[in-house]
């Protein structure tokens, strides 16, 4: 692979005489791992089901190498399961920098994929609340999709440029998370059109846009409130020169120092670099706190409506029947469409959202007809009618590839659960399971 002059100018002044063992790392395969997802599993639950070996990553606590060269893992009954999510090992350190704690309101500002909005779902634990936004429209539904496929229940999905977002949610939020897009260096080894794509321009426009996007990232802070910013990449511009421009221009913010094992330091206690001779393809972050101490200003809301006691009834029932544990959210019916709505999110209005809470599914002549979301975000127990499979079990297979099963179990919409977590549903009838997994996440076999 050939690299730019400039960029190697670039690593010489970061690395200085490690450009070499660097460059030398290019003989190398890249490093690859997944982030286990504590909504569905746990890993000493997940890892001996997986059809590879996983060692523990120093970047996240639930972090895990995968083999290089490992094939197919999208394709694998516990990744539709939403067991895990395939992230690069570094990219799990941001997530973790933050250190949510279970209750926080936690803003990933620009969040597609959606793996690090799944790492802090998951360091929740289900609670509080995970607002994940990306402003181009189709990334965000691919983070909509990653979103449901996780779990995540106690979550708002938007698409909307923090300059619009961020003055609507001032002081929101516990945390703050500003993974910014960047010129892509540390994806270099797994990317040849990263290298092709690269510019010393591109990278002055990145480190421009990424101080707008903090600053903005700053207004939706409460006083007291963490913020973390990556990237991966390696330019100074994009990382410590941001640092110090982030610093002068918003002096409500302090640098709060890092405690970890992991990484090269920085000029500064508050940031860490991470390269491949760290065990990462290569990211930046940096924590800081703003000054002061508040609590979170509420979310902004509008008229909430609730159903009418038709569409009450209608509901109860239709979650009567499919749950034994109802969830303790507040129905809100918008058009035909039943939601489910944590406490605090009835009514919400912000720019751009495209999800808040569960959608739960469509009112269609009289009755409603279920939501793949309303499965996967709950658990077993709280079901009435479970079909379990394990993730070798052919039926599994003929689940995620859209066919019907033979299951002799109680008439009604039906979870299907791989190792213990919901993956979808369908609906039993005279010894059958019609399936409902969605068209477009199905494996068809070659």
């Amino acid at each position: 692979m050939i690299l730019p002059d400039s960029f190697i100018g670039e690593l010489e002044t970061v690395l200085g005489d490690d450009t070499e063992k660097y460059l030398n790392e290019f003989n190398k395969m890249p490093y690859r791992g997944i982030s286990v997802n504590h909504l569905k599993t746990d890993p000493d639950t997940l890892l001996p089901l997986l059809p590879f070996a996983a060692e523990p990553s120093p970047f996240y606590s639930s972090g895990y190498y995968i083999p290089p060269g490992t094939e197919g893992i999208g394709a694998l009954a516990l990744h539709h399961a939403g067991a895990f999510y395939v992230q690069e090992p570094s990219a799990s350190c941001a997530a973790e920098l933050l250190d949510p704690r279970p209750g926080d309101r936690v803003l990933d500002l620009c969040a597609a994929p959606g793996g690090k909005s799944a790492q802090l779902a998951s360091l929740l634990g289900g609670s509080g609340l995970i607002w994940s936004n990306e402003p181009i429209k189709s990334r965000a539904r691919i983070l909509l999709s990653n979103s449901e496929r996780m779990g995540i229940a106690a979550g708002v999905v938007s698409s909307c440029y923090p300059e619009v977002l961020c003055p609507e949610l001032e002081g929101c939020f516990d945390r703050v998370l500003v993974d910014a897009p960047c010129s892509g260096e540390g994806m270099f080894r797994k990317n040849n059109e990263a290298v092709s794509q690269w510019s010393r321009e591109q990278v002055l426009s990145c480190a421009e846009r990424q101080l707008s996007i903090l600053k903005n990232a700053v207004l939706a802070l409460r006083e007291g409130g963490v913020l973390v910013y990556s990237t991966c990449t390696f330019s100074p511009e994009e990382n410590e020169m941001t640092v110090e421009k982030l610093l002068e221009e918003c002096p409500q913010l302090e640098p709060y120092d890092l405690e970890i094992s992991f990484g090269r330091p920085t000029a500064y206690k508050n940031a860490v670099r991470i390269t491949p001779m760290e065990g990462g393809e290569g990211h930046f972050a940096a924590r800081f706190r703003k000054k002061g101490n508040a609590v979170p200003n509420d979310l902004p809301r509008g008229r909430f409506t609730p159903p009418s006691r038709e569409q009450k009834k209608l509901i109860d029932g239709f979650l009567n029947d499919i749950f034994v544990r109802v969830p303790d959210y507040v129905p809100e019916v918008m058009g035909s469409s039943v939601f489910l709505r944590p406490s605090g999110l009835e009514g919400l209005k912000a720019p751009g959202i495209i999800r808040s809470g569960i959608y739960a599914g469509e009112i269609v002549k009289g009755r409603i007809e279920p939501a793949h979301s309303l499965f996967t975000t709950a658990e077993p127990a709280d079901l009435r009618r479970v079909l379990h499979l394990g993730c070798s079990d052919p039926d599994a297979g003929k689940y995620l590839s859209g066919q019907e099963i033979d299951w002799g179990g109680e008439k009604g919409y039906t979870a299907v659960a791989i190792e213990g977590m919901i993956t979808g549903f369908g609906k039993c009838s005279g010894g059958r399971l019609k399936n409902k997994y969605p068209k477009g996440l199905r494996e068809f076999p070659e």
